[in-house]
């Protein structure tokens, strides 16, 4: 029954997007991100994200609007990470660590005032792809390799031009260490892109 259900939703989807509008795009802007956790500072450093986007159209209101994109996000160690992780610490460690990850945002924008301003809102999946090596000893994992997140925010379209900001709070616990501290990435992203 359950399958049938989503061949159904799977199909009407794909022929809600065939006769809809689409376009493709590419975009880019500014992350001002920090990781919450015990031995992290509480402060937002900035990073980057670059990647490209489509946009489904989905009736009136709706458009669908998936992503790619490499997202760093960046963040500080501070001082008591040495004494909570004593049997991990290296002291080559760097106190400035840089994640990078290849996220896909999954966002529906419903459309507030014509087609100039919309609403974001969605789920971002991400996986880790590279991260400082130096933070544990012989190489240590430190983050864990996924990372799912939550992102709201509003877009103002120009023509072909889309200025985004946006908020990302992330769900799950990144920490790969123990189970003895949660970490949490949070952050806020100003994009612009451009629809080709």
């Amino acid at each position: 029954m359950k399958t049938k259900l989503f061949t159904l939703f799977t199909a009407l989807l794909f022929s809600q997007a065939m006769m809809a509008q689409f376009h493709l795009g590419v975009k880019g802007g500014a992350n001002m991100t920090k990781v919450q956790g015990k031995s992290f500072k509480d402060e937002f450093k900035y990073g980057y994200h670059l990647g490209g986007f489509a946009e489904v159209r989905l009736g009136n209101k709706f458009v669908l609007q998936p992503e790619v994109l490499f997202n760093q996000y960046s963040t500080t160690v501070d001082s008591s990470f040495k004494h909570v992780y004593q049997n991990v610490f290296n002291p080559a460690y760097q106190s400035n660590v840089k994640l990078n990850y290849l996220s896909i945002p999954l966002v529906l924008n419903y459309k507030l005032i014509g087609s100039f301003l919309s609403l974001q809102a969605g789920p971002q999946f991400g996986v880790l792809i590279s991260k400082n090596k130096t933070l544990l000893q012989n190489g240590g994992e430190a983050f864990k390799h996924g990372d799912f997140s939550m992102l709201a925010g509003a877009q103002i379209k120009i023509g072909s031009i889309r200025l985004n900001g946006r908020y990302v709070i992330g769900l799950n616990n990144i920490n790969d260490i123990d189970n003895q501290d949660q970490w949490k990435s949070q952050g806020f992203q100003l994009s612009v892109g451009l629809a080709l």
